[in-house]
């Protein structure tokens, strides 16, 4: 008993040390504690207030138990039984009312936000519809009312109610994006979810899915970037210009022929893969790939051809064919990727 007494108090200071090391681990930009919109300013509310109750409750409790220690410990001689209060009425519902209160006072505003959170605004006459649906491993996002379906990066405008209605195309997922908002799951029974949110500043968040749905469900990521209204609007018709295809002629019929048959462009290609519009211009590829301008980012260039010379070496698991089992060349993918990497649109 006593030598594993003296390896847990060996292990105790070095648990001590890693937890302070993992406190320390993760990404700024996933955080629930940085909101940058009111729902999720109002959930951190929440869970502040949830802790300063665990709080007050465990000082309170510490409290009481240091001075029963102190108070009523054995002296010295002292060998009777101290009087015993067990069944003592006024006690009992002391230690049973208190809880009750500093659980109501918990509820009521968890209950009000949650509803608040579910309330359905798709069909509000000022909020931006946006139907989200969740691939394996990728986010397709549709404005109806403007006719723009888009991937990987939900461009909204700040200021704007966006109302959201979230299905998948295969397994559940999680819809999340921490600074923006709380979770929602996209149900592979045919249920649609809806909620909404919105963002107060211009800027870019970063975005996940909070189910595990495969082998690359960490790798599963997009960007929400709220800018102005002005620019919002750019960003519509943009996305809704005639497509600029390669200028070499060889490598355009390469391009429709092994790519806009699942993939689209402006106004070309099909429904099946994440629409290519403007993806120069985004913050990465594949979702994970970060590009220049972002933190540990690399060229645009780089990341497309990275993603194409083998996409299963990126996303492992993923739905995308491998372009060389398609029969395309390492030039041809370089000048795919060229052309992709210059595809941009201003907005």
């Amino acid at each position: 008993m006593m030598k594993r007494w003296q390896a847990v108090k060996r292990l105790l200071p070095l648990l001590a040390v890693f937890s302070l090391l993992l406190a320390g681990c993760g990404r700024e930009d996933l955080s629930v504690l940085r909101p940058q919109g009111p729902v999720a300013q109002e959930q951190l509310g929440l869970m502040k207030l949830a802790i300063s109750i665990m709080i007050v409750v465990l000082v309170i409790v510490f409290a009481i138990a240091a001075y029963v220690l102190v108070k009523f410990r054995r002296r010295k001689g002292q060998n009777g039984v101290p009087e015993q209060v067990e069944g003592n009425f006024k006690l009992e519902i002391i230690w049973t009312v208190i809880p009750l209160v500093l659980v109501i006072i918990l509820a009521v505003p968890t209950v009000q936000q949650i509803f608040a959170f579910g309330d359905d605004h798709y069909n509000d006459k000022d909020a931006v519809q946006v139907k989200v649906t969740s691939h394996q491993y990728w986010w397709e996002f549709e404005y109806p009312q403007y006719g723009v379906k888009t991937a990987q990066t939900l461009v909204i405008p700040t200021g704007k109610k966006i109302a959201f209605e979230l299905k998948t195309a295969d397994v559940l997922h999680s819809f999340w994006v921490p600074s923006l908002s709380g979770k929602m799951d996209t149900n592979p029974d045919g249920t649609i979810n809806r909620f909404s949110f919105s963002a107060d500043k211009e800027g870019v968040y970063r975005g996940k899915c909070a189910e595990l749905c495969g082998p690359s469900h960490g790798f599963m990521e997009f960007k929400v970037k709220a800018v102005n209204g002005d620019s919002f609007n750019n960003w519509v018709t943009a996305m809704k210009a005639p497509a600029l295809l390669p200028e070499d002629p060889a490598l355009a019929e390469t391009f429709k022929k092994q790519c806009l048959s699942c993939h689209a462009v402006g106004d070309q290609g099909g429904p099946v893969g994440p629409n290519l519009t403007g993806i120069g211009s985004r913050e990465s590829v594949a979702g994970i790939l970060l590009n220049e301008g972002q933190d540990g980012g690399k060229p645009v260039k780089e990341n497309l051809k990275e993603w194409l010379m083998d996409p299963q070496a990126v996303k492992p698991g993923n739905k995308m064919p491998n372009p060389k089992d398609l029969g395309l060349t390492d030039e041809q993918i370089d000048g795919i990727a060229d052309y992709l990497a210059n595809y941009k649109l201003n907005y």
